[in-house]
């Protein structure tokens, strides 16, 4: 493992995890009562875990491990200079690196210009996946994947686009979550983990370009090669 870049268990730092992930939540509907402005009711049931104990109720996720904390942010604050990097050199629209309160996780999206079809008619998907993107993550790990891991899709995905062979070797495409994956294991046991998991990230995109015939253009300046000025 190199020096900054720290191990994360998602067997040893659920309890802390599942503590947080529920603090985050707390705060993320705060914030947005705070952004809508005027009379508000906040819905305390918890969004995307197991456990479905309103969170103004729950007295089960108070566990707080000082010395995993600090992995995680270290581990955090890594793969968020990763994404940032990865998105700097793109012209076309992007989202920052957003911390989601839903999902635990950290994410960047690069997007096509072309609209898209949202996967369901929920209020959540069809506001915020209209649009033809690839996103590229991180997350702590959950229930449904227990370790700490890059992942990267593309909505719409086409046919294909399960099929690729990314960079590095260990990334891998995962049927039950539909997304590729390279695991944090793998990024710490790099000789450069910055450009193992940028290579990741990269090759995702160039992969998702190619398959969902993006413009070639658009698709080359993430990899910091622009369009000529004309």
């Amino acid at each position: 493992m190199r020096t900054g870049w720290q191990a994360v268990s998602y067997e040893q730092w659920q309890p802390t995890c599942d503590t947080l992930h529920a603090h985050s939540q707390v705060l993320g509907k705060l914030a947005a009562v705070r952004a809508a402005g005027g009379e508000v009711t906040i819905d305390p049931t918890p969004q995307e875990v197991p456990w479905r104990v309103p969170l103004d109720e729950d007295e089960e996720h108070a566990t707080y491990d000082r010395d995993q904390v600090a992995r995680y942010f270290g581990a955090a604050t890594q793969a968020a200079l990763v994404l940032a990097a990865f998105r700097a050199p793109y012209r076309g629209r992007s989202t920052p690196v957003n911390a989601w309160w839903g999902g635990f996780d950290l994410a960047v999206s690069l997007f096509s210009g072309e609209p898209a079809e949202p996967p369901s008619r929920d209020f959540i998907m069809r506001n915020s996946m209209d649009a033809q993107e690839v996103a590229v993550g991180w997350w702590p790990g959950d229930v449904r994947y227990g370790k700490a891991a890059f992942y990267a899709y593309a909505h719409p995905a086409l046919p294909g686009f399960a099929g690729g062979t990314l960079a590095p070797a260990a990334a891998r495409w995962h049927d039950g979550l539909g997304e590729f994956l390279l695991d944090w294991d793998d990024v710490t046991a790099a000789a450069d983990p910055h450009a193992a998991s940028l290579d990741f990230a990269r090759s995702a995109f160039r992969h998702a370009c190619a398959v969902c015939q993006w413009d070639p253009a658009l698709a080359a300046s993430a990899d910091g090669n622009p369009p000529p000025v004309v």
